[in-house]
């Protein structure tokens, strides 16, 4: 699958999962959290296909992958809390995991051919 599409369905997830958190003080922030951390993920990657050099590209995939990793603190943290643990949890996790490896992997292979 393409990685804008899958980033962007990786958003999608992200913030369904987000809007359904209890509305508590710790729900809202986490809400909140995920969900800027989340469509960040999309949005950085669409800005790194852009990128005029590789130095450029490697930027912002680095920035892409601080998101998908802090998206991974909030599932983690929220699962952690027992405010939501089910199979969509679960799967909006592992995505989240698999999106960190593949822009790492991206990453060392652009800063190789810099």
């Amino acid at each position: 699958m393409d990685l804008k599409i899958r980033t962007k369905k990786f958003a999608h997830q992200s913030v369904k999962l987000a809007v359904s958190l209890p509305d508590t003080k710790l729900g809202n922030h986490i809400e909140r959290q995920l969900i800027r951390c989340s469509t960040s993920v999309a949005a950085n990657y669409r800005a790194a296909c852009l990128a005029q050099t590789k130095k450029g590209f490697v930027s912002k995939l680095s920035i892409v992958i601080e998101e998908a990793d802090e998206s991974i603190f909030w599932i983690q943290f929220l699962k952690d809390e027992n405010l939501k643990d089910n199979k969509e949890t679960r799967e909006v996790l592992q995505e989240a995991k698999e999106l960190t490896t593949i822009f790492i992997s991206s990453r060392i292979t652009a800063s190789k051919n810099i």
